[in-house]
């Protein structure tokens, strides 16, 4: 056999072609897409939980001061009214009744269902114990007497002589509180849990 019978075989080298690099990228592309949507998805969620346990409220006007002052931003609690019903002392952002205007008001609750109020001697009296209120700004300037009934409550604002509440416009349903007001996160200087009270001279007769 000569030497040019000798049939030779050499390695067949594929071509190159891009497809394997087009696939990388299809992939890091489509898990790029999916890591962005589930993020996506997780902020819509928690925005809904969120807004569907809280509220965020600016406060308008003079009629909480000295316990609160306008421009002042508050995170509402809703979930605590699912919890237990609205307590005496509490600050409460509240839808106001009809004829008041569209934006929410905040209050102090004084008077819940079963109550007798009044307004009389420059103080505010439930049950006929003159309430201890070291937050208000004046002595009551006007009298009136409420009998709180079932499903409504006595709303004041803290600077009694100057607020448009349940001394103006009468009681007010349950459904209209929003929620109980917890923290205040703006202006920096105000920063801090929303200041509720407790009446200790109620609680020794209950």
């Amino acid at each position: 056999m000569s030497e040019n019978d000798i049939e030779t075989v050499l390695p067949v080298e594929e071509p190159e072609t891009e497809a394997t690099p087009s696939l990388s990228r299809a992939f890091g592309i489509r898990s790029w897409l999916q890591d962005l949507l589930e993020t996506l998805l997780l902020a819509a969620i928690i925005f809904l939980v969120v807004n569907t346990l809280t509220g965020r409220y600016q406060v308008h006007g003079q009629s909480m001061e000295p316990s609160l002052y306008g421009n002042q931003y508050l995170i509402a609690s809703k979930v605590t009214y699912w919890l237990h019903s609205p307590e005496r002392g509490d600050i409460v952002v509240l839808r106001p009744p009809a004829g008041q205007g569209s934006i929410p008001f905040i209050k102090r609750i004084i008077g819940i269902p079963g109550d007798i109020v009044e307004a009389r001697e420059g103080k505010i009296w439930v049950n006929g114990i003159a309430l201890n209120e070291p937050y208000v700004s004046a002595p009551v300037a006007y009298t009136n007497r409420w009998i709180v009934t079932d499903g409504m409550y006595l709303v004041l604002g803290d600077n009694r002589n100057n607020s448009s509440d349940s001394h103006a416009w009468g009681l007010l349903p349950r459904e209209n509180i929003i929620g109980k007001a917890v923290f205040c996160y703006w202006p920096p200087e105000h920063w801090g849990l929303i200041p509720h009270y407790s009446y200790e001279e109620l609680r020794k007769i209950q």
